[in-house]
């Protein structure tokens, strides 16, 4: 007999781009404005405990969506571990009911909804945008953008096929379909989406068989064609990159840029 379907999520099964436990010890360390929500309701060594519910056994199991449960990002997670919103779950639930967050341009209530790489959460109460990326190290980040780079976002084709009434159609990673496509429009593609329409307005030819990719500062790696994302033309990109512009450093170049900035700093 098959077992029922899984409502909760061990914080020891946890992604490891969620980084709970890394957030919770910021929360606790860095003076951040919004704790001054804890200290106004409760007593300073209540609030100073807070990471304690960060933690625990189990962490927020992201609702189905679009995206995989390894490959995606929570919306309590966003709110509470990486903006640094809320400092609790429940917090997070009167935010959402609210109508206040946005995903890739539709209110979502939901607060465990998913956002994966390249959607666009948009908060009205305060009037900013990120686009979900990865840093340098393969890690989520939410990388705020401006209004105009909102109004779009990348998507690759994983699929082009025709459909019902041989219709042609196109599947993106997100598991978005788009029918009637550009006929130039291939597998591994990346096409510019605009999120109010749905249209697609650029395109970029993808690779066929990716075997060495080289970055901005000449490092050679190689890659499976799945992990290939085109996001620009060129050396020119179509959105604005996180810190570190996706340039992955050795430890060692990592270690004597931290000390040449020390350095900088004490002079």
């Amino acid at each position: 007999m098959l077992g029922s379907l899984k409502k909760h999520l061990k914080h020891l099964n946890s992604p490891r781009h969620s980084m709970l436990d890394t957030a919770a010890s910021k929360l606790v360390m860095d003076p951040y404005p919004l704790k001054r929500v804890c200290v106004s309701l409760v007593p300073p060594k209540i609030c100073a405990g807070s990471s304690s519910s960060l933690g625990g056994d189990f962490a927020p199991k992201p609702s189905a969506g679009p995206h995989k449960t390894r490959e995606c990002l929570p919306m309590v997670v966003s709110l509470r571990n990486r903006l640094k919103y809320t400092l609790t779950y429940r917090e997070v639930v009167a935010i959402a009911l609210q109508r206040l967050i946005s995903l890739d341009g539709n209110v979502r209530m939901d607060k465990c909804y998913l956002a994966g790489f390249m959607d666009v959460v948009s908060i009205a109460k305060t009037g900013e945008n990120f686009h979900l990326l990865y840093d340098s190290k393969g890690r989520f980040t939410l990388h705020s953008t401006s209004v105009e780079e909102s109004k779009y976002k990348l998507c690759k084709v994983r699929d082009a096929s025709f459909g019902e009434k041989e219709i042609p159609n196109i599947t993106t990673f997100d598991r978005c379909t788009i029918r009637n496509p550009d006929p130039l429009i291939k597998a591994n593609d990346t096409i510019k989406i605009e999120i109010k329409t749905g249209k697609h307005h650029e395109k970029h030819k993808g690779s066929f068989e990716v075997v060495h990719v080289q970055d901005a500062i000449g490092q050679v790696l190689a890659t499976p064609l799945g992990n290939v994302f085109t996001i620009g033309k060129g050396s020119k990109p179509w959105m604005t990159l996180p810190r570190g512009k996706g340039i992955k450093l050795f430890i060692v170049e990592e270690a004597k840029k931290k000390e040449g900035a020390l350095k900088g700093a004490v002079a």
